[in-house]
This record gives structure tokens, sequence and C-alpha cells, in this order.
């Protein structure tokens, strides 16, 4: 199956579940800040995922497996042939197309509607250069409050082979970054809430925002009663107001590690801006380097 949309219902999926083509991964992992602050705990969905799933999907292990061992960063990209290993030992591979999902997760300890765990390795797969890839709309607890199926039985697919040349232009680093602090072609986007934009958490080793970057939260994009994202037009106010569907500039989605970011990256593509790149270091990567700016919003 050729051209899947970026982003699919419940109800499409749900048509498809006995397409031999179809791979079905979920991506579940787990953050939430502390109570007291600080840097976020993560941890894998594996278990989550072993005590009930869509049936057929198998688990991808986005922090261990699909993620590079020896960074010192979480969720830093991996090498393309680690991911390509991995990713084709899941069934991905060159005649087959992806649906990812995730269980969703709290920030802060308040719900979040986004499937930006889903979005993060349908965002590594497109930049391994496999297209054929699409995000749930609202993901598992859409699925589930439907009252469609679910199982324990842990799925699993042929080894598949995996080919396509990987999109650079996908991935920002920290060099584009300050690259773009003075390159008027180029939109720094925040993705993360409104309080770490202006500054005033203390997530990361430093508080506040790269200079001239604009703020749309990836969590506030969806509504949290359908659990389904806002109609396009609404979307589209949401990113034109800050400048983000220029069709001339680049737009270099950021957030803490890379993950949120890929949501928002995600919702542009959608929208019709595809010049888009992912800061894969975002904050957590910046804010550890005292040498580079950090601007705060002041009362």
């Amino acid at each position: 199956m050729s051209n899947v949309p970026l982003i699919v219902s419940t109800e499409w999926l749900a048509e498809r579940m006995d397409d031999p083509k179809l791979r079905l991964l979920d991506a579940t992992t787990f953050l939430k800040q502390p109570p007291e602050g600080g840097y976020y705990d993560v941890w894998s969905g594996k278990e989550a995922y072993e005590k009930g799933h869509i049936p057929g999907a198998v688990y991808a292990d986005l922090l261990g497996e699909l993620s590079d061992p020896d960074s010192e960063y979480k969720f830093t990209v991996p090498s393309r042939e680690r991911f390509i290993n991995k990713i084709s030992e899941l069934g991905v591979g060159d005649d087959t197309y992806v649906v990812v999902y995730d269980q969703g997760y709290a920030v802060a300890g308040a719900p979040v509607i986004a499937s930006d765990w889903a979005s993060r390795l349908a965002w590594q797969l497109r930049y391994e250069g496999f297209e054929n890839v699409a995000v749930l709309d609202g993901g598992f607890p859409k699925w589930q409050e439907e009252g469609r199926p679910v199982t324990t039985d842990p799925g699993s697919y042929p080894k598949a082979t995996f080919s396509g040349d990987r999109r650079p232009e996908l991935l920002a680093t920290k060099e584009d970054v300050k690259n773009a602090l003075n390159d008027e072609n180029v939109l720094l986007l925040n993705s993360l809430s409104e309080a770490d934009f202006k500054g005033e958490s203390d997530t990361y080793a430093r508080s506040g925002h790269i200079p001239g970057s604009v703020n749309v939260f990836f969590g506030e994009l969806s509504d949290m009663k359908t659990k389904e994202l806002f109609d396009d037009a609404i979307l589209r106010e949401k990113f034109e107001n800050v400048g983000a569907l220029d069709p001339n500039k680049k737009v270099i989605t950021y957030c803490g590690s890379g993950i949120a970011a890929t949501w928002n990256a995600l919702i542009l593509n959608k929208l019709g801006q595809d010049n888009v790149a992912m800061y894969d270091g975002s904050m957590t990567e910046w804010a550890a380097d005292p040498s580079l700016p950090l601007n705060k919003v002041e009362k």
C-alpha cells in the first residue's frame, strides 16, 4: 500500500487490520516530571504493552533499542545500521506500510493528548527513508475507549528487507540551530509548555528558550474529549499565528529531547509545511552548554 496518510483514524486502522502488508507498532514510552521538579523520569512502555495492546502490534523500544546507546542524552538518533537492524526485525520493510501508536502519558501530572512517542518513531522511519508510515490519531486510549479489540498476546512479523536513503534534511544539529540564530529564513519553534518557554520551570540545566523562538505547545493540538486532533482550520491558525506556515521559511522544531518536537513537525507536514527539521538534542543538549544563549520572558 502506498501513499499512507500522515495521520489515520481508528476507523481507518480497524478496516485494515487483516491486511498482510500492515505493520502495527506500539511505541509506548513514559515520561513524567518528579513532583519536586527537575529533569523528568523516563521509562519503557514494554510492561504496559504486555498488559494490553492492539491485536497484532509489536513493541518498538524507543528508549533502548531505537536510540543511540553511546549518547549522553536519551533518545539520540541511533546509527542507521542499528535502526535498520531492529526495525527490520520488527517486520518493517519495503513492501509493508506502518501504523504507529502509543498509550499516552502524563506531563507534570496532567494528561496530554498527543501521540508524540508514535510521531517520534514515525519521524525516525522517515529520516531513514521509509515513507509509508502513519500515526494513529488518539492512539491506544481512543482505540480502547471505543471498545475495539485489545489483547495481551504478543505480536510477531517476519523479518523484512529495509532500504531507502537517509534524509539528513529532517534532522537539525546544535550547529544548525546556532546558524539559525542569525538566519531570517529559519524559524525556531519551541514545542514545550508556555511555562517552559518563558523560563518558569526548572526541568533543564538552564531555563528559558532559544533566542528568536516562537512557541506552540504540542499538548494543545488535540481535543481532550474526543482525543482527536483539532480540525485543520484550528491547527492552521495556531501555527500561522507564529509564522510557521510561511512557505519561504524552514522550520526547526525543538522540545526537551526530540519527542514532542516530532509531533509539531508532523502537524506542520499535515498542514502543508514540508520544510521542517527536528532538533534532536533540543533543550537537554542546548541548556547543558553554558556558552549558548537562552532567553526568558519577563513577568
